[in-house]
């Protein structure tokens, strides 16, 4: 199962954790693993080149592991637009929960 944890503060999203294998097909054929991959490096992608903001990324080589963190000091622009394409990111991965929630499960903390 891939877990998906949001860590938020005073309602704004300062990391999230991407954990585990949804393992809903074989290997090169999950479309959940698939589709949580697309989203969450596209929305990564998409903060770094748009916002222009050096985040903090760790993950595992082989997958099944990524955290990223966003800084505490960028201006308030930034921030509202990052926050946008997060929160844009959880709903798409919230599609794919409904669908598919015995394989995805996703905790705001």
């Amino acid at each position: 199962m891939i877990s998906i944890t949001v860590f938020r503060k005073d309602h704004k999203i300062t990391a999230f954790e991407l954990s585990g294998h949804a393992e809903s097909g074989p290997y090169g054929y999950d479309l959940v693993c698939a589709g949580v991959s697309a989203i969450s490096f596209g929305t990564v992608n998409a903060i770094m080149q748009i916002c222009e903001i050096n985040l903090e990324i760790n993950q595992e080589e082989n997958g099944g592991y990524l955290y990223v963190a966003f800084p505490a000091s960028i201006d308030d622009n930034t921030k509202e637009k990052s926050q946008l394409l997060l929160e844009g990111m959880i709903i798409s991965l919230q599609t794919i929960e409904r669908e598919y929630h015995q394989f995805i499960k996703i905790e705001n903390k």
